[in-house]
């Protein structure tokens, strides 16, 4: 109070939010929050300094350094408990899957609001997701933690034939093997030897492969988009060709089905607030099976085919979310209800020409070395069908070129 009475009007602290991101990602997401009025941190590897962040938005940029692409948690955990000592870090923001864990142990040193190491389990370990998807009574594939030879022998005399392995602690389908029969199984599960218990062994299931993209808060889906892709990640990763996906027509019986299998995956790992990939499969018997999930943004493109149909950027809303911190009302945006498709293949040549990919409907053209991509947008979900199924078949004649998984860089 000042002499007389008069109460002393003093501004808010903007909220700091610091974001960890080992990859160059999340350009999108560091603007708005700076936008919306934060002081923003970044923490990212020593590699990627000289990155093309968005440095006007970024008050201050820490390296880490990462020997064999690897951080030493230690290094960070210190860093960020200096930086603590003159600032009050408020939110603890991974821009990527490979940083969930990082960001969930530096909340918990810092005593931080967010996901903690448990519950980041549930969007970052294969296994985990399983077992407590088993609990929640939500289909699942059968599997089997390779860890217990008795547990690996009895999953493989009752479960035919072939079998996927999957590293636990990977993103997508990085790492993933299909295995035809035990004796292909064994030397495998010998040659990792003490890292086969960062494994599971799952049974195949052939069908659909679909995603739903979800902006959550207060523990609710407060948007949500399905989409379905052409061929499954896993066959275009491992065996070539044209990666696809398109959103399902609005008000399916797929759309409704996968939708709703979304709100209880969810709800069972314990999201809070944030974003949210999760893939799902369909079998030819019409079953419904979930894949995995994760506490992210779609990637390989998803955020744009996301914003092209509807208008929504789920990088600058997941901004908007984490600052908002369940203390502020978010509101989500009303999404726009077209329809969009994504195209996209390594390429044979550095620089392809996508010149005659000239149809009105063309909204965006993917701009990297040695990848080709599009994304056709219309209100219309036939037209987008028939121009994603085109357009796939001419890159596969045009520009398509397989590059054996781990000799070329993640997204």
């Amino acid at each position: 109070m000042q002499p007389g009475g008069t109460p002393v009007h003093t501004m808010p602290e903007p909220l700091t939010i610091l974001c960890i991101a080992s990859y160059h990602k999340g350009q999108t997401f560091l603007r708005e929050a700076k936008r919306q009025g934060a002081r923003v941190f970044l923490v990212t590897s020593e590699s990627l300094r000289d990155a093309d962040w968005p440095r006007e938005s970024i008050d201050e940029i820490f390296f880490v350094r990462d020997d064999d692409k690897r951080w030493k948690l230690d290094d960070l955990l210190l860093g960020a408990s200096h930086l603590a000592r003159r600032t009050v870090i408020d939110r603890v923001v991974p821009l990527d899957d490979f940083d969930l864990e990082k960001a969930s142990a530096l909340r918990e040193h810092l005593r931080i609001g967010g996901m903690g190491e448990t519950t980041t389990r549930y969007f970052r370990d294969k296994l985990a997701m399983r077992l407590r998807a088993v609990d929640a009574k939500l289909p699942v594939p059968r599997f089997v933690h390779v860890l217990n030879e008795g547990a690996i022998r009895r999953f493989c005399a009752e479960v035919p034939a072939p079998w996927v392995l999957k590293p636990r602690l990977e993103a997508g389908t990085i790492g993933i093997r299909k295995v035809r029969n035990q004796d292909e199984l064994w030397p495998i599960v010998d040659a990792l030897g003490d890292r086969a218990a960062f494994h599971l062994l799952e049974e195949f299931i052939a069908g659909d492969v679909f995603h739903v993209d979800s902006l959550v808060d207060h523990s609710r889906v407060l948007a949500a988009v399905a989409s379905g892709y052409g061929r499954p990640p896993f066959d275009v990763s491992h065996g070539g060709g044209v990666f696809t996906t398109q959103l399902l027509p609005r008000g399916s019986a797929d759309e409704r089905d996968v939708l709703a299998t979304n709100r209880a995956v969810l709800s069972a790992m314990g999201l809070v607030r944030g974003v949210s990939h999760t893939e799902f499969i369909k079998r030819a018997d019409g079953a419904w099976f979930f894949l995995e999930t994760s506490a992210r943004v779609g990637g390989a493109h998803i955020v744009e085919l996301i914003e092209a149909a509807t208008g929504a950027n789920y990088w600058a809303e997941w901004a908007k979310i984490e600052l908002a911190g369940g203390k502020t009302p978010y509101v989500p945006p009303v999404l726009r209800e077209d329809y969009a498709g994504l195209v996209t293949c390594l390429a044979k040549d550095e620089r392809p020409d996508l010149s005659a990919f000239s149809d009105p409907e063309v909204v965006w053209r993917l701009d990297k070395k040695h990848h080709a991509g599009v994304i056709v947008a219309s209100p219309s979900h036939p037209r987008v069908a028939a121009l994603v199924t085109s357009y796939a078949q001419r890159f596969a004649e045009q520009f398509s070129v397989f590059i054996p998984p781990g000799e070329s860089p993640r997204d």
